[in-house]
């Protein structure tokens, strides 16, 4: 007997996906017949010149991803001073740390693990994730696969230029240092992009003059995380009081 993946979805998850694919149909029909032009959104994006199918309308999608990342960096310091700039644009307050990043998920059922283990100046630095959380709608409940985000996507903040995300996870973690508990409840993300950062300088590309497309390299793909704190400061950059944030630039799908 053939396997029907739409019936291991769980009832709202279904119920989402026709719902975005009924909208993603309205908007199409509207836009061809000229009455108004395509919405942004995490599946959508005005002027591509191409479409993919999205991963529910396979039916061989199982929804399962297992990644790692190498050669990894750190933006910045865990003990910086504020004010500080933990986005790390300009490349020039990267640090090479040892270890690894990887994750296993099942972006159907919003389950799995994530797990960072560095090792850094102050130590053996380990991050996992305990929970996943949707913290706004295009997460999909918590793990969501080929949409766009951040830059003017219509889906998350623009600290970062606008990419496909070929699958993300948002929720809440922990972190140790040295096996003692740093971190509790901090909300943590992770993403795996097309290349956001240049090869050989690590430099951000973001510029307004290279165009809708985003400011992004499709030829590569990184994977970065972050732990933040629920308490804000506004002299921080981004306004956290805490926030860690590591990206490897070597990715393996396994």
């Amino acid at each position: 007997m053939l396997l029907n993946f739409a019936d291991a979805i769980r009832p709202e998850r279904r119920a989402n996906t026709l719902r975005r694919a009924a909208l993603m149909s309205i908007g199409a029909a509207l836009c061809a017949c000229g009455q108004q032009p395509a919405a942004v959104g995490p599946r959508s994006q005005p002027g591509a010149a191409m479409t993919i199918y999205a991963p529910e309308q396979h039916e061989l999608y199982d929804g399962q991803f297992s990644i790692s990342g190498q050669r990894i960096y750190q933006v910045g310091r865990l003990d910086d001073p504020s004010p500080w700039d933990h986005m790390g644009d300009d490349a020039s307050n990267l640090t090479s740390v040892g270890g690894e990043i990887s994750f296993d998920v099942d972006e159907i059922r919003n389950t799995g693990s994530f797990r960072a283990e560095l090792q850094l100046p102050e130590g053996r630095y380990v991050v996992e994730i305990d929970r996943f959380h949707e913290f706004s709608a295009c997460q999909d409940g918590g793990i969501a696969a080929f949409l766009y985000e951040h830059g003017d996507s219509g889906c998350g903040d623009a600290n970062w230029p606008k990419s496909l995300l070929y699958v993300a996870g948002w929720g809440y973690g922990h972190a140790t240092l040295n096996g003692e508990l740093l971190y509790q409840d901090y909300e943590l993300h992770f993403m795996v992009t097309q290349g956001m950062r240049h090869r050989e300088t690590l430099q951000v590309m973001l510029s307004p003059d290279l165009g809708p497309a985003g400011a992004i390299n499709p030829a590569a793909q990184q994977l970065d995380f972050y732990i933040r704190s629920p308490e804000g400061n506004a002299a921080n950059h981004p306004s956290r009081e805490v926030f860690d944030h590591f990206f490897a630039m070597d990715v393996t799908w396994r």
